[in-house]
């Protein structure tokens, strides 16, 4: 405020200045013009005529100009008689006894004389003129103007010192006001605000962290040049997301792409022992369309997250499980990083954890399917979490409930679903009809199940009724829901398997992590007994999470430090021949031959199954 008020005072002398200024040139200019009324008047007095004083200046610039008062005399008269009527010349050209003197006159001293007919051209005084444009004096025309005193060049018009103080006050006016320090507080804290703030630093985040490879070569010449004509099978580092913050000390629990927009993937995460003042749940929104590395966005809860998923039909909403039993549904179009509904903690709904969230259905027709360790499953409504729409106990054969750890739809269908248990098994059931609730187990597995994934089904074949299980038993088995032994056991791990998921475009190929930190990918018709691909995390940390991406040539895992790691897939692996659905079917033929040799065998005691040969055909 100081230095405005010190700005106001600087103007007002100013203007101060200016009036002064302004009257002193005004009193000048009245003075001017008295002096020259002065003049004027003084002229006034007793002069020759106008004829005289225009001889005499006419005799003065002939002087001038060097013309003799002689030569001039002779010239007049030729030109005074031919101005003359005729006979008026033809008598005054013979000379009488009067005029006979006139000679003797011109030479001692001739007196010229201007008649009405003579006519001398005078150039007005030239007037020198300034304008705002140019200041550039325009050259005298004439040797003897160049003696003439050029006037003054005018004064440049200055507004009147009311219409200076108006524009002054108007400028005033337009300045803006320095806000205070509550109505700052007050636009900070504003919904508005805080939209603009995150869109806007999200938007330039991206523009910060892009680098592209302008000079990328599409036909393959430069991924050769740098890993060798078998780059194209191999998997190669993209990208790796964690927040020193949000996903520091926490252990990622689960992993979804978003079907409206592939670049997005979700991530959810338990609590942090560190930082047991942080919220125990979160879920952070990655981005893999921009080089950006924090997250999209930011959401959490006063519960751990077990699981989340995007709701398939609705590219807004996020869904997560937590370790307390409540469902919660987060929205990013709200400012809010809290969830905008969650279900209720009653008996009504779950209250053991939730590691299963799904949503199945179509368009118009969909609910959120969810199961608790307690063998509870509920579906939900998304526009209202306050009651499930349906809940069911899942139980085999009036035994105890089934404490589910993993749950799996197959493609296409609502109804019939598969679950893994701590109890080592698997189990199939349906939700509706009269067999409603668990049908049929699965036995084969020493440990507790990990994660379930029924074959996405996606070519000429229907593979639908397969699925894939992993377990705390360092194997991934291959079951057929025809069969209730595994078709085959994959056994090339050497410590806790926490998740396998089929690739969404190839038949024969899924990917497994294990808690030694190992990325493993198998392609079937080449060979069962070791994975196609391998690599391994740095420092190790367990994959708790593996997930495809839509396009079939991503992988995405979340390891025990709460990073997030993507990894491309080389085409040779990831993109199927057309005939590699005709060679899955030999493949599982193989795979059912070999069983039932194992079973006459009595090679089922082991809980393993394998191929006679190594390399399937």
């Amino acid at each position: 405020m100081a230095d405005r008020k010190a700005e106001l005072e600087r103007k007002k002398a100013r203007l101060a200045q200016i009036r002064e200024e302004k009257k002193r040139k005004e009193e000048e200019r009245k003075r001017r013009e008295q002096v020259e009324e002065a003049a004027k008047a003084s002229k006034k007095g007793p002069d020759p005529s106008e004829i005289e004083r225009k001889r005499i200046e006419t005799e003065q610039l002939l002087k001038d100009i060097g013309i003799e008062e002689q030569k001039r005399a002779q010239a007049a008269v030729p030109s005074m008689v031919a101005a003359e009527p005729p006979g008026v010349t033809q008598k005054k050209a013979q000379p009488s006894a009067d005029d006979r003197p006139l000679p003797t006159l011109a030479r001692k001293s001739l007196k010229l004389s201007l008649t009405d007919t003579s006519v001398i051209n005078i150039p007005p005084r030239e007037k020198v003129a300034y304008s705002k444009e140019t200041q550039t004096i325009v050259e005298v025309q004439e040797k003897e103007e160049s003696e003439e005193e050029i006037e003054p060049p005018p004064e440049v018009e200055e507004p009147p010192p009311d219409k200076k103080e108006d524009e002054e006050k108007e400028e005033e006016a337009q300045r803006p006001r320095e806000l205070t320090e509550e109505e700052k507080q007050q636009i900070v804290l504003s919904d508005d605000f805080q939209s603009f703030i995150n869109n806007t630093s999200r938007v330039m985040e991206r523009a910060l962290a892009e680098d592209m490879d302008i000079f990328y070569d599409y036909g393959g010449q430069d991924l050769e040049e740098r890993e060798g004509p078998e780059a194209g099978a191999k998997m190669s580092l993209q990208r790796q997301f964690n927040d020193e913050r949000w996903s520091r000390y926490r252990t990622v629990t689960y992993l979804d792409w978003s079907a409206q927009y592939p670049e997005l993937l979700v991530a959810s995460y338990n609590n942090n022992e560190e930082s047991p003042n942080e919220p125990d749940g979160v879920c952070l929104v990655w981005n893999m369309k921009f080089k950006k590395t924090t997250p999209e966005y930011i959401f959490h809860c006063q519960s751990p997250v077990m699981a989340a998923t995007y709701a398939k039909f609705h590219p807004n909403l996020v869904v997560g499980g937590t370790y307390s039993g409540q469902i919660v549904l987060w929205d990013n179009r709200s400012n809010k990083r809290t969830p905008v509904q969650r279900t209720p903690l009653s008996a009504a709904a779950h209250t053991h954890p939730v590691y299963c969230v799904d949503v199945v259905g179509t368009q118009n027709a969909h609910n959120l399917i969810t199961v608790s360790t307690d063998g509870k499953m509920c579906s939900w409504s998304l526009d209202m979490l306050s009651n499930p729409q349906e809940s069911m106990e899942l139980q085999h054969k009036q035994s105890k409930a089934v404490a589910v750890t993993c749950m799996s739809f197959p493609p296409n269908d609502v109804n019939n679903f598969v679950v893994g248990s701590e109890e080592m098994a698997v189990y199939t059931g349906c939700r509706h009809g009269s067999k409603a609730g668990i049908n049929e187990i699965f036995e084969g597995h020493q440990g507790p199940v990990t994660s379930i994934d029924c074959h996405p089904a996606t070519g000429q074949v229907d593979f639908s009724h397969l699925f894939l299980t992993s377990s705390f038993d360092w194997t991934v088995k291959l079951w057929s829901v025809k069969h209730q032994r595994p078709l085959y056991s994959f056994e090339d791990n050497s410590d806790y398997v926490y998740d396998a998921r089929w690739s969404p475009i190839h038949p024969a190929v899924f990917a497994t992590g294990d808690g030694m930190g190992r990325l493993d990918v198998w392609n079937l018709n080449n060979d069962s007994e070791v994975p196609t691909a391998s690599v391994t995390l740095d420092m190790q940390p367990a994959i708790n999470r593996v997930r495809w991406h839509s396009s079939g040539h991503q992988v995405a895992c979340g390891d025990a430090d709460g990073k997030v790691w993507i990894y491309d897939i080389g085409e040779q692996i990831a993109v199927p021949r057309t005939d590699e659905w005709q060679k899955f079917v030999r493949t599982l033929s193989d795979m059912r031959a070999n069983m039932v040799d194992s079973q006459d065998e009595g090679g089922l005691s082991s809980g393993r199954t394998s191929m006679s040969s190594s390399p399937l055909r």
